[in-house]
């Protein structure tokens, strides 16, 4: 079920006013059964995976908390996590390591045939499995819920959350639908607890959350939908391109990506919020950032945080050396690009952000070293915002052209690096749109940097700016049947 669909605001009103009317003993069930219902809207087969993992995930949690040795503690929350990540890895990156691991051989004048995950889909099930090009498709939102689970385990071997006894409440927990299928990934501290907590309703954080809903509606189908035009007309012929055209598309991805999934964002947490539930922060202003290091301390920060606590700082840290700190980030930005998708380009684009981190590091030490330090004030820093941007804008040609060999990739690149500024951008925009979706990147800059939340405290200003913004994206909006880009991962 779409956020931006007429079936999940119907669905959004029911569940909200059904929530608030029941005890507490009532609210987990009409949560779950909602979360259920939400998920199965998509592909009901996929719900199957996602109880196997919840039900193999509680038990863990639970033997766990049981064992009296710290060695089958870790054995349980090894097996724990090689199911977790033996499941996404089996839809998600079968037939990108096959087509890997053939090639190869291929190449060496050896023959190997991994088979399609098509052919280990039974017949019985292809139906529902396999799309019209032949593909598995991938359960929807398995990166996040997994991650999700993963989390859970961990915290529970490590002493950090009690064993949750509950299955209605760990399986709500999982599957709570506001951050289902494209997060923020939350961590069971922040959660569990929320779900065993009696929420009263709440006129002020009713309107916080339904205002962050709205906005967040209005990044999606006013802004990021509007730039997707731009983008797709340009990227799905790149050949037929400029360098002009491919520089103000890859300009306007920046900002469709953060407008598409901060806009998730904002819709989950301000739909949880009016119900009393508090989810974490998920973007702070990323593109105000003046290092990559910064940015990824303001882009998607339930991931990032994800990685340092659980992949990073097992990994050592910063704790044994440059060297291991250094490759230890590396190896990080690595699997993230791998996380988002099976693709070499989400890999390069990795390892893009992971040679960006390190080198300025280096760059950092050499600078100490020589004595040589940069003055600080407010046009350094806006040097080193714009840097920073550029960087990574670069990085996305790699991300938007996922689907694509990774030449593509290179090609756009030079083409953009060779540009003529007597070319004549190509979009399906004529010159009023185009400086109408410019306008909208900057009143969006001018409004996150002024007013990371917009002002609720006064009633008849929210209605006010409620019903403006509504009436904004309902005639400006862009109606297509969209998905949001991350519900892919």
């Amino acid at each position: 079920m779409l956020f931006n669909s007429i079936q999940f605001l119907i669905f959004f009103i029911v569940v909200t006013l059904a929530y608030f009317s029941l005890s507490w003993r009532g609210r987990w069930f009409l949560l779950l059964a909602a979360s259920c219902y939400f998920y199965m809207v998509f592909k009901p087969v996929f719900i199957l995976i996602l109880f196997g993992t919840i039900v193999i995930d509680y038990y863990a949690g639970i033997w766990i908390g049981q064992a009296q040795t710290k060695s089958s503690k870790k054995l349980l929350l090894v097996l724990s996590l090689i199911s977790n990540i033996g499941i996404l890895a089996f839809f998600k990156y079968y037939d990108f390591l096959g087509d890997s691991f053939n090639s190869i051989f291929n190449a060496a004048g050896l023959r190997s045939y991994v088979p399609p995950l098509t052919g280990l889909v039974p017949q019985a099930l292809a139906q529902w499995m396999v799309d019209g090009a032949g593909r598995v498709i991938l359960p929807i939102g398995l990166s996040f819920h997994t991650f999700q689970a993963m989390s859970y385990t961990i915290e529970v071997y490590r002493g950090n959350q009690k064993p949750e006894r509950h299955f209605g409440i760990y399986a709500l927990y999982v599957m709570f639908y506001p951050q289902l299928v494209a997060g923020p990934i939350e961590r069971p501290q922040n959660m569990l607890f929320q779900f065993h907590s009696y929420f009263k309703f709440d006129w002020q954080q009713a309107k916080e959350g339904l205002m962050q809903m709205a906005f967040g509606l209005f990044k999606k189908l006013v802004i990021a939908d509007r730039l997707a035009e731009v983008v797709n007309h340009v990227y799905d012929n790149p050949a037929d391109q400029n360098g002009l055209s491919l520089v103000v598309a890859t300009l306007f991805f920046a900002f469709q990506i953060y407008c598409d999934f901060s806009g998730y964002s904002d819709i989950a947490i301000g739909a949880a919020r009016v119900m009393g539930f508090t989810l974490m922060e998920n973007f702070r202003s990323p593109y105000e950032s003046a290092s990559i290091s910064e940015f990824w301390g303001r882009w998607h920060i339930s991931l990032s945080t994800w990685f340092r606590d659980y992949v990073y700082i097992p990994l050592g840290g910063n704790r044994n050396g440059e060297f291991v700190k250094y490759r230890n980030q590396f190896i990080v930005f690595l699997i993230s690009g791998l996380w988002h998708g099976a693709s070499w380009n989400y890999v390069i684009w990795g390892g893009l952000h992971g040679t960006y981190q390190v080198g300025a590091a280096l760059r950092q030490k050499w600078m100490k070293n020589a004595g040589i330090s940069l003055p600080q004030n407010r046009f350094t820093h806006f040097l080193g915002i714009l840097f920073t941007f550029f960087l990574v804008t670069i990085a996305w040609v790699f991300f938007r052209n996922h689907m694509a060999p990774v030449s593509r990739s290179f090609t756009i690149l030079h083409k953009m690096a060779t540009l003529s500024w007597s070319d004549t951008i190509h979009t399906p925009f004529n010159g009023i749109e185009m400086w109408f979706c410019v306008f909208l990147i900057a009143f969006l800059m001018v409004k996150e940097h002024f007013y990371q939340r917009i002002p609720t405290r006064n009633t008849w200003q929210f209605f006010t700016l409620f019903f403006l913004i509504t009436f904004l994206t309902y005639f400006l909006g862009v109606v297509t049947d969209n998905q949001f880009i991350y519900f892919q991962f």
